[in-house]
């Protein structure tokens, strides 16, 4: 009796035949779902593209850590060890007071500050947080302004809020344009397996009569719709690169003008794997779909 890996390699093995059998038909199943899901893998490197400019932009987001006056030495270290111990805390550096001293003398304000007796500048910590979360500026903020000896926590992430908010609000509408493309990509899909059902309801009734299970006959349905929907991934990938390696050119002259060094990011591993895998899916759930309304019928 064949196991359950050989059952399945000679189903994806029927639905390969299928698709061999029908070239035409198989490449432009492929190009409109290709070019379907290229449209949201696009909007979400663009989005990831555009995030990585605005930080290069804007800098790296900081948190500073205003010492109080009288804070000792002890508690100066005190703070530079729970930093160093921080898992949100991706680096820091302390100034002291006699180096925020001379950076304003050094500004121009020499006159200004020689008429003081004392330095009236406190130390402090700049600190720069793994990562760019909102939240997570916050959490910081609160945890910061609790420990000994401290007199301020000035929080720099105003330019971080208005980010998360523009790539939240871009990636709220890609995920609803691939959720109607993959609706869309889903009936496509179900139209595809009818048609293979009904050419094949032949071969369907006499392997019924033979002694064929129900999963046996869907099998080869499941992996057509699977299969196809993975070489729509396929060419969504190829159109993504073929659109990030046409626009690598100019992006680059155009931020070379504005005295800017930036290079357009194609999909990773991850996200390549990702774009497979859901085109995999929603040939696979079309599929699905299809085969219980349609062959279910034949089945009874």
């Amino acid at each position: 009796m064949l196991n359950w890996m050989q059952l399945h390699a000679r189903a994806a093995f029927q639905a390969l035949r299928g698709l061999a059998r029908q070239p035409i038909g198989t490449v432009l199943s492929a190009l409109v779902v290709g070019i379907a899901l290229s449209l949201p893998a696009a909007g979400y490197l663009l989005l990831d593209n555009v995030a990585t400019l605005a930080r290069g932009v804007s800098g790296t987001p900081e948190i500073s850590i205003f010492m109080r006056q009288d804070a000792g030495e002890g508690q100066l270290r005190a703070v530079e060890r729970n930093l160093a111990a921080d898992a949100l805390v991706a680096s820091f550096r302390h100034v002291s007071r006699e180096e925020a001293l001379r950076h304003l003398e050094q500004s121009g304000l020499g006159d200004v500050l020689g008429g003081l007796t004392d330095n009236p500048l406190p130390d402090a910590f700049i600190v720069v947080p793994r990562g760019d979360d909102p939240e997570r500026y916050a959490q910081l903020h609160a945890r910061f302004g609790d420990w000994d000896g401290v007199d301020h926590v000035q929080l720099d992430s105003a330019w971080v809020d208005r980010l998360h908010a523009l790539l939240g609000l871009g990636k709220s509408a890609v995920i609803l344009l691939a959720g109607l493309l993959g609706f869309a990509l889903v009936v496509i899909t179900f139209n595809t397996i009818r048609l293979q059902i009904m050419t094949q309801r032949q071969e369907i009734d006499v392997s019924r009569l033979l002694g064929a299970t129900d999963r046996f006959i869907r099998r080869p349905f499941y992996w057509f719709g699977s299969l196809q929907g993975l070489l729509g991934g396929m060419v969504a990938l190829g159109t993504v690169w073929l659109s990030v390696r046409a626009l690598s050119g100019p992006v680059e002259g155009l931020a070379a003008a504005y005295g800017a060094v930036f290079q357009l990011a194609g999909p990773g591993v991850e996200e390549s794997l990702v774009i497979l895998g859901f085109a995999a899916f929603l040939g696979w759930f079309g599929s699905a779909i299809s085969v219980r309304r349609h062959l279910s019928e034949r089945l009874r």
